[in-house]
């Protein structure tokens, strides 16, 4: 009886334990979960917030840095990113460099240097015969080079040349500052016509931060005087009044106007030797040869020829002004500085170099538009290249048969004295289109249509010489309208059957 009772009594007991167990269980697999779940979303909200402040603030403050802060790596504790970009632009593709077995001085202990262009293109002796640059003219390279290749190639050591020359060269708000630290314009002025061996003594190196970047901000800055004068004028060109490039400009025209303050044509002016951009009347070759011709420049006297002929520098923005990329708002810093993505900050990639170096560069800079593949983009540039170098090569072959020709008539003593200043005038013509279009750094790319264009008028202007050396009257790109006494032709008769 009492078992019988008992059963019953027994197995609630027995029943709660494993409940009470299984509930205790529970609660802790829930515990654990809720407060996984909670640490995840505190990690969530830590690393959001994190990357929020990387982005609003993508470097670290380490040093101070103010307007007189010339040397990079102090920049480059604050920025390292960005520093180890730009000290890479002192690599090299592999086949560029040569061993520097003719050094110019003692004091050029450079191991290597660039191929010389002349060796590749003699035309360029020719058409530069009495002018430095026939004597030593190289590839370019990487910023780091930039002032020891320009302080030692020949052209430098071997001619006395402006300290004008190295607003392109060297860092100038260290220059600058060590001219006359208390009035920079005065310290400009005053290196642009010392000589430029007494000025590169100033010199600390090649391009550095500063020369683009305003240290309190950090914000692109225009520091060359020639380009805030120049591009005012251009301005002016177009009707815009009073034009303040560090006031005016966006964001995304700094990043080509930074670069334009070296990579263009430009002048020396005067016997100030002032660096002066002929922006007057606008960006094209042939507004640059109006704006010499108005002021009656030349760089030189051709030795063979006596013609008074133009030197062209290195339009890159003038010539990509007139591109398909200008138009649609594409900077230089798009195709040659691409971002790079550092965590969750964009980081502009200082090593400056060609959008065709790699794939990998391809890919970060041409198929962030372009929905084609890297082999694709490297066909489409290679043609037009190709083309370019076609219509290159026409044109300078017409401008060497001018030359040419020039001095054989001049020899035979055959050539009326005005039909040679009409020679004159369009060897100077010819050869500085040429030049402009070849000492361009894209090889036609930056604007294919006007490139070859313009190259297809030296030819025009090169052949038209030869032809007023032998007394022709000729007209150059001459319009359609202006042939009036050529009439339709009468009809024929219908043909009788």
């Amino acid at each position: 009886m009492s078992t019988e009772n008992n059963v019953p009594d027994a197995q609630p007991a027995a029943t709660a334990v494993p409940q009470e167990k299984s509930r205790t269980w529970i609660a802790g697999v829930l515990l654990v979960v809720v407060a996984l779940i909670a640490a995840g979303i505190t990690w969530l909200l830590m690393d959001i917030a994190g990357h929020k402040q990387e982005a609003a603030h993508p470097w670290s403050p380490v040093a101070q840095i103010d307007d007189t802060t010339f040397d990079p790596a102090v920049w480059g504790q604050n920025w390292p990113k960005q520093y180890e970009g730009f000290k890479a632009t002192a690599e090299m593709e592999p086949g560029a460099a040569v061993e520097n077995t003719d050094p110019s001085v003692p004091e050029d202990t450079r191991k290597t240097k660039t191929h010389s262009k002349l060796a590749v293109e003699p035309r360029l002796v020719s058409i530069w015969k009495g002018y430095a640059f026939s004597v030593e003219y190289n590839e370019p390279r990487g910023h780091e080079w930039m002032f020891e290749d320009q302080k030692f190639v020949k052209r430098m050591t071997d001619f006395k040349q402006p300290g004008a020359c190295l607003n392109c060269h060297a860092s100038v708000p260290a220059v600058l500052n060590s001219i006359n630290p208390n009035d920079p314009k005065d310290a400009w002025a005053k290196m642009n016509k010392m000589p430029y061996a007494e000025v590169a003594q100033h010199a600390k190196g090649p391009l550095a931060c500063i020369d683009c970047h305003d240290p309190k901000t950090m914000k692109l800055t225009i520091t060359r005087p020639a380009f805030i004068e120049g591009i005012k004028a251009e301005k002016a060109a177009e009707g815009i009044k009073d034009y303040d490039v560090n006031r005016d400009a966006t964001n995304q025209e700094m990043r080509t106007f930074v670069c334009a303050q070296c990579h263009v044509e430009y002048y020396f002016k005067g016997e100030e030797k002032t660096l002066t951009f002929p922006w007057t009347k606008g960006l094209t070759v042939q507004d640059a040869m109006a704006y010499y011709d108005e002021v009656g420049f030349s760089d030189f006297t051709h030795k063979d020829t006596g013609a008074k002929v133009i030197k062209a520098q290195h339009p890159d923005f003038e010539t990509w002004s007139q591109g398909i990329h200008a138009k649609n708002g594409v900077s230089c810093a798009d195709c040659h500085m691409p971002y790079k993505r550092d965590g969750a900050a964009k980081v502009s990639d200082h090593q400056v170099r060609s959008p065709m170096a790699s794939e990998a560069q391809i890919n970060s800079s041409c198929l962030t538009c372009h929905h084609s593949t890297a082999t694709e983009m490297k066909d489409r540039v290679s043609n037009i290249q190709k083309r370019w170098e076609g219509a290159k090569d026409t044109a300078f072959t017409a401008v060497q048969n001018l030359i040419d020709d020039i001095v054989a008539a001049k020899k035979a003593g055959t050539v009326k004295d005005e039909d040679l200043q009409k020679a004159y005038d369009f060897q100077r013509k010819a050869q500085f289109i040429v030049d402009y279009s070849v000492s361009e750094n894209s090889r036609g790319f930056h604007a294919p249509q006007y490139s070859v264009s313009i190259l297809n008028e030296a030819t025009d202007y090169a052949r038209s010489g030869q032809l007023a050396l032998r007394g022709v009257k000729v007209d150059t790109a001459r319009p359609a309208s202006s042939y009036k006494d050529i009439k339709p032709v009468d009809r024929p008769s219908p043909i009788k059957k």
